[in-house]
This record gives C-alpha cells, structure tokens and sequence, in this order.
C-alpha cells in the first residue's frame, strides 16, 4: 500500500505542478476549484480500497493537499489547518474517515445482507454513551486484522453522536457527518 500511496502522491503532485505553471492567478475561486477536479481525486480514488495504513504514508498525501493550498493569494503565510478551516476544507485524513462512514452506512444497516454477512454485527442498547447502535468489536488473534476496513469503521462508528446515527436518509447523514466531523479536532 505505501508504493499506491506513492504513486497517488507522485501523480497529484505532477498535476499540481501543471496547475501552478499553467494558471497565472492565484485566487482562490480558481486554484480551489481545479485542485478539487484535477488533483483531490488522484489522492482519493478507492481509498477505502487501499487506504494509507502508515502515518509516512498519510503525511506523504497530506503533504500535497498542503503545497495546494499554499498555492491560494492571502492564505500563504497561515499554518495548514488554518488555510483549511478558511477555505472550508477537511484534512485528507478526516475526507478518508468521512468516506469510510459513508461507506460503511449502507453495510451496517444491513443493506447487503449476504455479501455483507457478519462483516458488522449492531449493539442496540439505550444504556449506551453516544449513539444507541454501537457495532461491536471482535477479538483479533492477528494484529493484520486491525486495519481491515470493517476494524477501521467500527471505532469512528461508536463515538458518533446519536443524531448522525439516525439520520433518516444518506444525505441527511452526510450532512449531519459533517458537522460531527467538524467539531473532532
């Protein structure tokens, strides 16, 4: 998975280059846009799939989103998350977290019951900090087990709030994620 973080970085930043040289403004209703269209979705494409497992790894795409966001008039000389916070935007870690939710909605609600057979098992218990539908967690004898993506959902699942939990639709739940996820530092 490192060498596919490698790449995804590699490509982004050669579209960011392109980006930088080819766009003479600076502004942020041009660079936000392109660098949301062109690069974001190298560094994002399937990363539920093969998501960055090592903090070298994450800080090596996170590094990208950073140089583009350096890119913007104005905001060069705040520190990254305040570029993030002015231009509205998520960390490539919390975008990935936020995605790994999103996907794993449909699955914890039972959507794909025979595909996703045993894969979340649900806790319903008013007694429960947080949300009332917990997913339970099993017990690994192989430490390679805890970055398989069901692993990786369950603990961010459990500390959402209960109201992000029972959103009615996708996108009330999309909405409402945001705003948990925007209140996680």
């Amino acid at each position: 998975m490192s060498r596919q973080c490698a790449l995804a970085a590699q490509k982004a930043n050669c579209v960011l280059g392109c980006i930088k040289r080819g766009v003479t403004s600076r502004s942020r209703e041009v660079i936000l846009p392109l660098c949301s269209a062109l690069m974001r979705p190298h560094l994002q494409y399937c990363v539920q799939l093969w998501g960055p497992q090592y903090r070298r790894d994450m800080e090596l795409l996170e590094q990208v989103q950073r140089r583009a966001t350096k890119l913007i008039r104005g905001l060069e000389h705040l520190s990254y998350e305040d570029r993030l916070r002015e231009l509205g935007l998520f960390s490539l870690e919390k975008r990935r977290l936020q995605e790994y939710l999103i996907a794993g909605l449909p699955v914890s609600e039972g959507a794909y019951r025979k595909a996703g057979e045993g894969l979340f098992i649900r806790e319903c218990s008013n007694r429960t900090r947080g949300n009332g539908f917990k997913l339970k967690e099993g017990r690994f004898r192989l430490d390679i087990r805890k970055k398989f993506f069901s692993v990786r959902v369950m603990r961010h699942w459990n500390r959402l709030p209960r109201e992000a939990v029972d959103a009615p639709s996708l996108e009330v739940f999309k909405t409402r994620l945001d705003g948990a996820l925007g209140n996680v530092v």
